[in-house]
Order: C-alpha cells, then sequence, then structure tokens
C-alpha cells in the first residue's frame, strides 16, 4: 500500500509472502470459521455483530491470493455457513436435499471469495468488495430456478443497529453495510501493522459511516410512520402432529382454526378482547379446498360469522386440472369467499418440480413434489376495506414481491405462512427476522400468521409486540399503525443492489497491482 499524490491507497496490497501448506491450512481454518461465524450472527440468536467480523476474517483469508485460491477459501466459507444455516430443509425428508442445497448456494460464497481476491489488489477495495457480495446475494437470489435468498447478510440484522438502513436501500443496502464494516475494518488493521495511520483513519471512516449514518434512517422512517391504528389478530390453530403427514389431518387443521377463530369472538363478546378489523389465517389452514367441499366452507362461513368481520385464509385450491393454487383466501361473512392471492414465488422441489419429466426419471422420489401452480397480480388484495400486501411464507424472501405490494397501495404487509414441516428448528425464526427486515424496509407493520407458529405482530420499526410459541394453538390480538407514506427503499425498488453490485465492474477493469499467491 502506498499514498500517492496525496490520495489514500486503499489496496489491500503488501509483502508477498510465499505459499506454504501451513498458511494454507491457516487460511482454510480462517474461512471454515467465518462462516460458522457467519451462521451464529442468524437468529434465533441475536450476534448479529457476528457477521461484519466474520466478513472481515473472510476478507483477510482470500486477500492477495490468487482468483481460484479466493474461490476455494470462499467455498469453504460458505459450506461452514449454509450447512448449519439450512438442515431444516431435510428434517423430514432426508439429508441429501440439505446437502445438495447447502453445496449450491456455498458457490456463490466462493465467487464472492474469487472477486475478493482480485479486488483487494484494486483501488478502493472495502468499498468494492462490499460490492462484491451484495452482486453474489443479488446472483443467488435470483438463479436457478427463481433463486433462493435465504441467508443474505440483511437477514441476520434484524437486532443489530443497521436495520434503520433498510428504510433507505432494502435488504441489499443492509446487506452492503455489514460488508462494509467488516471489509473496511480488516483493512484499517493492516494499514495499522504496516505503520500507515493516515490510510487506517479513512478505513476507519468507512467502517463506522453505515453506524453513523443508521440511526438518521431510523429516524426518518419514524416520522414517516404516522397513520390510522387498527386492531389485527393472527390466529395460530396449530396442527394435530409435526411433520410432512399434519396433511393426513387436514379437517383437522381447519377445524383447530375455526375453534380458535370462535375463541375470539367469544372473547370479543365477553369485553375482553376489542374487536379487530382484520383476522389473518396462516398458509395451510384449509388445505381442504373451500370452493368445492361444503363442509370445509361451513367451517368458514361459521368462523367469520362469530367474529363478524371478513378473515384472510390460507387455503390449498384445486384447479381441477391435477393442479393446485396456494392461496390467500378473503372470507366474508355475508358474502363467503372474495379477492384472492395466488402465491407468485412457489418452492422449487417442495409446491412444484423444475423439470419434472427429467428429474423424475432421475429421481422418482421426487415425484412426491406438490404439483402447484404460480399465481399473479400484484399481491394487494382489500380486507375489510384494507389495503393489504399478502406475501406467503416464502415470497416474503424475496424483494421485488413484498416491493410490488407496497407500490400497489398496500398500507400493511401479511405473511401467512406454514411452517409444521419444518418442526422445531430454526426456519422459523430466520423467516420471522425476514419478515421484521420488510417491515423496516417499507415502514409498514407486518402481521405473521403461522400455522404451528412463531406468529407475530411487527410495527414499521421491526419491533416485535406480539409474538406466539411453536406447536401451541394461540391468538395476538393488537393495534397496529396502518401507514400510507412510502420509504425511500419502497421507491428505489431494486436500484440500490444494481448500483451496489456495479462496482464491482470498473474496479475489475483496473490494471492488477501485483502478484497473486494461490
Amino acid at each position: 500500500m502506498t499514498v500517492v499524490a496525496g490520495t489514500v491507497d486503499t489496496t489491500f496490497s503488501g509483502p508477498r509472502r510465499h505459499r506454504t501448506w501451513g498458511a494454507v491450512l491457516w487460511r482454510c481454518a480462517a474461512a471454515i470459521g467465518a462462516g460458522v461465524a457467519l451462521y451464529a450472527s442468524f437468529p434465533p440468536r441475536t450476534s448479529w455483530w457476528l457477521a461484519p467480523l466474520a466478513i472481515a476474517v473472510l476478507t483477510a483469508a482470500v486477500a492477495r491470493r490468487s482468483a481460484s485460491g479466493g474461490f476455494g477459501y470462499g467455498y469453504l466459507a460458505g459450506l461452514g455457513f449454509f450447512l448449519p444455516l439450512l438442515p431444516w430443509v431435510g428434517v423430514y425428508v432426508g439429508a441429501m436435499p440439505w446437502l445438495v442445497l447447502a453445496a449450491a448456494q456455498a458457490l456463490a460464497v466462493g465467487v464472492f471469495g474469487a472477486l475478493a481476491a482480485t479486488l483487494s489488489r484494486r483501488p478502493a477495495a472495502p468499498l468494492t468488495i462490499a460490492g462484491a457480495w451484495v452482486a453474489t446475494e443479488a446472483l443467488r437470489a435470483r438463479v436457478p430456478f427463481g433463486g433462493f435468498p435465504w441467508g443474505r447478510l440483511a437477514f441476520g440484522q434484524a437486532d443489530g443497529p443497521l436495520l434503520p438502513l433498510a428504510s433507505l436501500a432494502g435488504a441489499p443496502g443492509v446487506s452492503f453495510a455489514v460488508a462494509l464494516v467488516g471489509t473496511a475494518a480488516v483493512a484499517g488493521v493492516s494499514r495499522v501493522r504496516t505503520g500507515r495511520g493516515r490510510d487506517a483513519l479513512g478505513c476507519a471512516v468507512l467502517a463506522t459511516a453505515p453506524l453513523i449514518v443508521a440511526p438518521f434512517a431510523g429516524h426518518l422512517q419514524q416520522s414517516t410512520a404516522s397513520g390510522s391504528m387498527v386492531t389485527v389478530a393472527a390466529v395460530q390453530g396449530n396442527v394435530p402432529r409435526m411433520g410432512l403427514d399434519f396433511n393426513a389431518q387436514r379437517r383437522a387443521v381447519l377445524d383447530n382454526h375455526v375453534a380458535v377463530t370462535e375463541g375470539l369472538a367469544a372473547e370479543v363478546a365477553a369485553g375482553r378482547q376489542p374487536r379487530p378489523q382484520l383476522v389473518v389465517w396462516p398458509e395451510n389452514s384449509s388445505d381442504i379446498d373451500p370452493l368445492r367441499h361444503r363442509d370445509a366452507r361451513a367451517g368458514l362461513d361459521r368462523a367469520a360469522a362469530a367474529v363478524g368481520v371478513p378473515l384472510l385464509v390460507g387455503a390449498v385450491l384445486d384447479n381441477g386440472d391435477g393442479t393446485s393454487s396456494n392461496s390467500a383466501l378473503v372470507w366474508d361473512p355475508a358474502t363467503g369467499p372474495g379477492q384472492q392471492h395466488l402465491k407468485r414465488r412457489l418452492v422449487p422441489f417442495g409446491e412444484y418440480l423444475p423439470l419434472r419429466s427429467v428429474i423424475e426419471r432421475l429421481v422418482p422420489a421426487a415425484a412426491q413434489a406438490g404439483n402447484f401452480v404460480a399465481g399473479n397480480g400484484t399481491g394487494r388484495i382489500e380486507l375489510n376495506g384494507v389495503p393489504v400486501a399478502v406475501a406467503t411464507c416464502y415470497e416474503v424472501a424475496f424483494d421485488d414481491a413484498v416491493t410490488e405490494s407496497v407500490r400497489a397501495g398496500a398500507q400493511l404487509i401479511t405473511v401467512p405462512t406454514n411452517n409444521a414441516t419444518f418442526g422445531r428448528t430454526e426456519m422459523t425464526y430466520q423467516q420471522l427476522a425476514m419478515s421484521r427486515l420488510r417491515a423496516v424496509e417499507h415502514g409498514r407493520s407486518v402481521v405473521v400468521a403461522a400455522t404451528s407458529g412463531v406468529s407475530a405482530l411487527i410495527t414499521p420499526q421491526g419491533q416485535v409486540t406480539e409474538q406466539s410459541a411453536m406447536f401451541t394453538p394461540d391468538l395476538l390480538v393488537g393495534e397496529l399503525p396502518l401507514v400510507t407514506a412510502s420509504t425511500w427503499a419502497t421507491r428505489l425498488g431494486s436500484w440500490p443492489e444494481a448500483v451496489l453490485s456495479v462496482l464491482v465492474v470498473p474496479a475489475l477493469l483496473v490494471r492488477r497491482r501485483n502478484r497473486t499467491d494461490p
């Protein structure tokens, strides 16, 4: 690193060191440790600070390596991260889907390692390496099969001080800020070690800037979060048993949600609970199609009539052609079924099977995957006169799905979800953190209704005011604000992600400054 013509050198250059197997083993250990630390920063733990530390360690491990070396170390970090993060994928179907998914997702961290190794020799390395992380997150959020955004840095920051930045630049902005704190911190340490205090000061400014800006973003959001209050109820009816075979007792699941709703009506009648304006049931709360089966329709009619307001019901609809639709259906106490949102982002290999004819020949067990078809529209519906966004389970992980609904006029976000198929794993807490981030990102209250937990009521500041336990019937009732103002994140949409990702391009075009080590 050098200082030329009064400018600060922000490369990771330094004395070239010859490769030794001991050094390689240490870098492998550091990369794996970085991945494990990144996992430990995610819910249900609240150790958000481990994420920038993990990025710092990984950046140090790949700095000044070759691109292939950086990929290898990055891939190890990806395995250290995704293997413990995703075991819920195979909790009832065996280890193979979990291992394959974790191995595939780790490729994106490998790509980050290759980019970081190259960018560490370029100007503005802390900024461009943070941009590389955003770029690789954007990549795996889109490919293959529509992408898998789980495990983005932003989704581990629900309890951290950087969360308010989501209102400015969405999830990509929070991920960038977390990565920048780590990359700038390790760059600053390297400058201190080589006696370049002026450059270290510049890195310190970069590392602390996100932490300084975040409180102002939070204040800006709070100033626009005014609006009328609405009483909401999230119904958690519970399931007869954990696992994939909960569907074998579909009627019991429906009856459970009817019973909890009738209990709510009794509490309202006795004056122990306020009458809610919005009542939200979970995804799969009626896996018996109420548009085709009289008994299911009668149950919904009874529940809606008891509470006296429309219900938002998660119902599986039979399309009559061998396919199904995952619907969030408005059920009015007087007129019955009304508007519906058909889930647009389906889970590959779960709700549908990509390349079905080919994969079924290769893996006969894959035929167990569902045959759902995706819906369209904006994800915005009217529930008792209130425009609400519906992000059904998996959809809450996708930036564009929620943004489109809020841009269409939704004043509140609902997340009907079914986590019974994942048992008592960390999945439900990871998803709750995503819902908290979406609340801040769009300045909207969020109602999470889960069949078996965790259900929650969330303010526009991402604070959980009510939360249920897992695998128990429960009812959450509370007041939440309706908001019409738009955050910067809602207005900008995918632009922050595109701009932060593109930071990488000009840096890659700069001539390499030093030789690389493997």
